[in-house]
């Protein structure tokens, strides 16, 4: 657990909503997160945290409420949607590196294109970041080539690149093999360390315990609990987030080599 936590908010959530047709995924969602704060969001499928997610970036658009990164209004059209989303890097579940270029050139083409870092700047960055997340004898790789764990953490260093103040991850661990899971949540673990501000859905309760300074249950689009990880993952007050927490245990138990479930669109 890292030392977030004071200060003025970095992201905020004033009542916001949000439907898909007649489908309500946000529901009057209120929260704040401080600077160098882990806050890791669960609950079951559809219940509106992928949703939530995404629309701290633009990738959604909110139908009410107001959303703020560093006291920038996410609605505002006035701000550039590139200026927003090199403050917000987001990592997903699949990996979404260009297949085409290598290691190297996928972690260098951000800060080139929208930071106007010269290359031999974007790759002496790159090649620190490939050190940060353990891959720099990848960089003239081809993704194909990697493993999901590894390219993941590709994933990783490509966000990292564009300097976000905030970090977001989509369930990152649950398109990867069991083996493979443990390599990219020791990355996540050390940019907690560091002070990195991230907002993590996942169904991983060991790295929520251990590492998140604040948890929320999410079902149907509400913020149905909300405190610190260990009280909120063991002892939930709510019979809605006892009952998806329950039904997590219980499968975890009969998967032990899971943790996961669920990776629907509205999640």
């Amino acid at each position: 657990m890292n030392a977030g936590g004071a200060g003025a908010p970095i992201v905020t959530f004033e009542h916001v909503d949000k439907s898909f047709g007649s489908n309500k995924v946000l529901d009057d969602v209120s929260l704040t997160v401080t600077p160098g704060e882990c806050l890791v969001i669960v609950g079951p499928s559809g219940s509106g945290k992928s949703t939530l997610l995404r629309c701290i970036n633009r990738l959604e658009r909110i139908d009410a409420g107001r959303i703020l990164v560093d006291g920038i209004s996410v609605g505002d059209p006035d701000v550039p949607l590139t200026r927003l989303r090199s403050e917000v890097g987001m990592v997903f579940q699949s990996f979404n590196l260009f297949p085409h270029r290598t290691v190297l050139e996928n972690v260098t083409l951000g800060p080139m294109r929208v930071r106007g870092l010269s290359r031999a700047d974007a790759e002496s960055q790159a090649m620190a970041l490939l050190e940060r997340v353990g891959l720099p004898e990848k960089a003239k790789e081809h993704p194909a080539r990697l493993s999901g764990g590894q390219q993941q953490r590709v994933a990783i260093a490509r966000a990292l690149a564009m300097r976000p103040k905030v970090m977001l991850f989509d369930e990152p661990t649950s398109a990867l093999d069991p083996e493979l899971v443990g390599e990219v949540l020791a990355v996540m673990r050390g940019l907690a360390h560091d002070g990195m501000t991230m907002l993590v859905v996942t169904h991983e309760m060991a790295f929520a315990e251990d590492v998140a300074d604040v948890a929320i249950v999410m079902d149907r689009g509400a913020i149905v609990e909300q405190g610190r990880p260990r009280d909120v993952l063991t002892a939930p007050q709510t019979p809605r987030a006892r009952a998806f927490l329950a039904r997590l245990l219980d499968r975890t138990a009969r998967h032990p080599a899971t943790d996961a479930v669920g990776t629907g669109r509205a999640g």
